[in-house]
């Protein structure tokens, strides 16, 4: 299995996000070539901020592992981290992050701040940007204009 064959897999998440009303990002985490945890957005239905698709998966996997630290796993997701979901990869001690899209407006892994980067903090996990990029921002960008388009017919 390659990194685009789990971000795939994180595409099909999103796509439960986007059924749900959600904001379409996906995530899984990923141990010796095992899904062991699963996600998607649902702070909107989950009336939760903290609900983002990397917390799901974290959250997930957590609990499947039965332990709070995740070290030697690797995190994909369709769309770049926010510094609360880098926070929480760190504390997990996640090895390794993959997202396909960046996010300009709040990205924390290399598009507004990077937080892996940072050597005041104790935990780095490696990262590689923009598998799947294209398909994961598609997927955002016709959901946003599906929003735009329903909005203008109500």
């Amino acid at each position: 299995m390659d990194d685009e064959f789990y971000m795939h897999k994180a595409l099909q998440l999103a796509r439960q996000a986007w059924d749900a009303g959600e904001v379409p990002v996906g995530a899984l985490v990923v141990l010796d070539d095992v899904i062991v945890g699963r996600g998607y957005n649902a702070p909107i239905s989950r009336h939760d901020p903290s609900a983002h698709a990397e917390m799901m998966a974290l959250r997930d996997a957590s609990q499947q592992l039965g332990n709070y630290r995740l070290p030697g796993v690797t995190l994909y997701v369709t769309l770049e981290p926010c510094a609360m979901c880098a926070g929480a990869i760190m504390h997990a001690r996640v090895a390794r992050v993959v997202f396909g899209a960046a996010d300009l407006k709040t990205g924390a892994a290399g598009s507004v701040l990077n937080l892996f980067a940072e050597p005041r903090l104790n935990h780095h996990a490696s990262v590689t940007r923009g598998v799947l990029a294209a398909e994961c921002g598609a997927m955002l960008s016709d959901f946003f204009t599906e929003r735009r388009l329903m909005a203008k017919q109500a």
